[in-house]
């Protein structure tokens, strides 16, 4: 049975503890603030894009560019887009479940964030390349992703891409979703993109404009676009993933460490008070041998 000494030894430690989590609360608060409004503040342009995407499409022939070509699967690509570090709860665990289900034989990864480059090498899955990002990345930094995996596609050594990221709903809600990228299909066009609900009209959004040159010269131009600006959307959403996560598996270890700190404390106090009492005890008992 621990005594007074040990109790007061775990309580200090477990106190150097508390004040760990509930810095890196602090500080995971302060980054989930600008990231969430990063990924949130993007939305509506992306959704926009669609919009124009979908009015192009409609009046284009798909079968015209190879972006948009349905082939059979035979090579899959998947984009995992995870966390560099750990103590984000199970967002990462939830991640590399995904990952997990597809077939090893028929699928090659690609990786951004040090934890799902980890995973491929744990389970010993083909890898054609890793991508360290910053923090808040921008376009620019995420374009090289895009563009590695729409070379791929092109070049036929792959027939599908697919995204595998950490969806942001909100502080306490982030989600897993595995979301095609390539080729771009018609949900695709139809959908806001980072996993949000489909759009239930399919009909023309933007009859009153017109394209110059030409629509199939502009969808030309904006697939392109289109792709590099999904994959930035959904890196953002990862981040505020991430952040929200982490922020809260710290408070509640900052929690769980003050409720231990509390109960220890207790148990110490009821240990000095049975030890005082025992001690009462035998003076008085002392006293009463001594006088009889």
């Amino acid at each position: 049975m621990a005594n007074t000494q040990d109790i007061r030894r775990r309580i200090k430690s477990i106190r150097n503890t508390a004040q760990i989590t509930k810095a890196m609360q602090m500080v995971a608060a302060s980054k989930m603030r600008k990231a969430q409004q990063y990924a949130l503040a993007g939305r509506p342009y992306a959704e926009l894009m669609n919009r124009v995407l979908v009015s192009l499409k409609s009046r284009t022939n798909p079968l015209l560019h190879p972006l948009l070509q349905i082939r059979p699967l035979r090579k899959e690509l998947v984009l995992i887009v995870s966390t560099d570090k750990g103590l984000a709860g199970a967002l990462n665990t939830n991640i590399m479940r995904e990952a997990a289900a597809f077939d090893a034989e028929k699928t090659v990864y690609v990786t951004a964030g040090r934890k799902a480059r980890q995973f491929i090498a744990r389970t010993r899955r083909e890898l054609l390349a890793d991508f360290e990002l910053k923090d808040a990345p921008s376009i620019l930094e995420t374009k090289a992703i895009s563009k590695f995996c729409v070379e791929k596609f092109l070049s036929g050594e792959v027939d599908q891409v697919t995204v595998l990221y950490t969806h942001f709903v909100n502080t306490i809600n982030q989600k897993p979703v595995a979301q095609t990228l390539l080729p771009i299909s018609e949900f695709a066009f139809s959908a806001s993109p980072a996993g949000t609900a489909p759009n239930e009209s399919v009909v023309d959004p933007m009859l009153e404009y017109i394209f110059e040159p030409s629509a199939q010269s502009v969808l030309d131009f904006m697939l392109p676009y289109y792709l590099q600006y999904e994959v930035f959307q959904m890196i953002l959403d990862a981040r505020a993933s991430e952040h929200s996560a982490r922020m809260v598996a710290m408070k509640n270890a900052t929690d769980n460490a003050n409720q231990f700190i509390k109960d220890l404390t207790l148990e110490y106090n009821k240990m000095r008070q049975a030890s005082i009492t025992t001690e009462l005890l035998e003076i008085a008992t002392a006293q009463m041998a001594v006088g009889g």
